[in-house]
């Protein structure tokens, strides 16, 4: 009887996405992608069970470098190639600028108030000036300076105290980066703070991640309001109203704690941490600006920096230590190229000894070429546009797959093989100029956090490789390195990486 009741209740859906999906696949003016076989209702959902980059990639490999699919009612462009990602990015940037509407991300982003995630309009743009000019300039990343160069001597003690013993990682990377993005977005100190503890901190950004990374039914099934009962009747609202009175929770315990401070503070005395920029310029507001910021405002902001800032720079650190593991005459050479050139009696490391070290520039490009952090970046069209000779309709989401860029077998020879040297004397970069190698996006969505991703991601690197040699635990050999993925916005190492660190210098 429930599950007669059950199929009563889903019912209604699937007789409104049958007539959904009817319609489009009636005849169209448009030369459209090309696209899989596809079922009624759920179109090419069976497709996607497994690592969704790693799906569409096999697709790809089938259907070209611009495909069609169909989720539920929702359609999907999948771009796979750097000349299509460079009409996409490049030629139909402005056409191609804003966000697909999502549950999960309207929720996390407090109804689109954050800079990642936002509709492109007029907000967007102010918001982006915002975060561009007084959070993340070069001039910004710098002041910080002294704080990666502390909390990296704090991770090297760290693992010097670990030393002949397996030592995960992800969670040594995490405490650091953890403890940066603290202090220059919270102005807390990560270790002595009451309130923050690492270990629900890296829960919460697994949570949030996931619930930003993940389609709901309401998302495939808006219309009549069916979808959003399917994700009540299987808790999916529940689960991401969870995760978001945490950060709410978090955020707002920081904010609060900023306000007290601020009560007893000389109002000469310049803020520093990105909540306190943010509540100045909230300070400085005029009744005619037309232009507000609000506490909302900070709280989106705080959730990209926290996401991206966080999670994406250890996914990055972890992953280049993963294939040095396997790749022991690369983390030689460039062990021997760091110590040589800086010498073997440094106490500590500063940035003013990245420039100096070249060969661990272009392991972190091929790192970021095989194990982009964020594997698929999403735009949605304001426009009908061209893209490889396929009209992409107004309102249709993009996904542009980075990672099959990234291993395009006619842009990098023995593309699934981990090799930096492919990049001495090239000018390719990653920092969106060069569309063979994507991991911060390009255009008007690039991120704007990338000076001070990479200042934290090169330190922590050098730090590790000048201190310490690293060996696999007893027992383990380089076949035994697990290269599992797992994650949908983001995506990280499923099996944790230890390895053992031995002190040399």
């Amino acid at each position: 009887m429930s599950i007669f009741l059950s199929f009563l209740c889903l019912l209604p859906i699937f007789i409104v996405s049958f007539f959904i999906f009817s319609e489009k696949l009636k005849p169209s003016k448009w030369k459209l992608p090309p696209s899989p076989s596809s079922f009624p209702i759920i179109g090419n959902l069976h497709h996607l069970t497994g690592v969704p980059h790693r799906c569409i990639h096999r697709l790809c490999v089938k259907y070209g470098p611009v495909m069609l699919l169909r989720l539920g009612s929702m359609s999907v462009v999948v771009i796979s190639s750097s000349e299509a990602a460079e009409e996409m990015l490049k030629t139909n940037d402005l056409e191609c600028s804003t966000r697909s509407k999502m549950v999960g991300t309207e929720k996390l982003s407090y109804g689109y108030k954050d800079i990642t995630f936002g509709p492109y309009g007029e907000y967007w743009r102010e918001m982006r000036k915002v975060a561009v000019i007084e959070l993340f300039s070069l001039k910004k990343v710098q002041s910080f300076r002294s704080v990666r160069e502390e909390e990296v001597e704090v991770m090297v003690k760290k693992v010097t105290a670990l030393t002949q013993s397996p030592v995960d990682l992800r969670k040594m990377f995490f405490s650091f980066t953890g403890s940066i993005i603290c202090r220059v977005a919270l102005g807390q100190n990560f270790h002595d703070c009451e309130f923050i503890d690492q270990e629900k901190m890296e829960e919460l950004v697994a949570e949030a991640a996931d619930a930003l990374g993940n389609f709901t039914f309401t998302d495939l099934f808006p219309s009549g309001g069916f979808g959003r009962s399917i994700d009540w009747l299987i808790g999916k609202h529940k689960k991401l109203n969870k995760v978001f009175k945490k950060l709410d929770a978090f955020f707002q315990h920081v904010i609060d704690d900023h306000l007290k401070e601020s009560s007893g503070r000389e109002t000469s005395d310049s803020p520093t941490d990105i909540v306190a920029v943010m509540l100045d310029l909230i300070g400085k507001q005029g009744k005619e600006d037309y232009f507000k910021l609000d506490y909302d405002n900070i709280k989106a902001v705080l959730m990209d920096v926290f996401l991206a800032g966080i999670d994406t720079s250890v996914i990055t650190m972890v992953w280049t230590m993963t294939e040095l593991a396997r790749n022991p005459k690369v983390m030689k050479k460039v062990q021997e190229e760091i110590r040589t050139t800086l010498g073997t009696d440094k106490k500590t490391i500063t940035e003013q000894d990245l420039n100096k070290v070249d060969y661990l520039q272009l392991i972190i490009k091929e790192s970021f070429r095989l194990h982009p952090p964020v594997p698929v970046v999403t735009r949605k069209t304001m426009s009908h546009v061209k893209i490889q000779g396929y009209d992409i309709p107004p309102e249709t989401t993009v996904q542009i797959n980075v990672w099959t860029i990234g291993r395009e077998p006619k842009r990098w020879t023995d593309p699934e093989d981990f090799i930096p040297e492919r990049f001495n004397n090239s000018s390719i970069d990653f920092r969106g100029q060069n569309f063979n190698l994507l991991p911060f996006g390009s255009g008007r969505r690039i991120c704007p956090a990338i000076p001070m991703s990479i200042a934290a991601i090169e330190m922590a690197l050098l730090n590790m490789l000048y201190f310490f040699d690293w060996r696999l635990p007893d027992g383990m050999g380089i076949g035994d390195i697990d290269m599992q993925e797992v994650g949908t916005l983001s995506v990280v190492k499923k099996i944790p990486l230890m390895l053992v660190p031995v002190r040399r210098l």
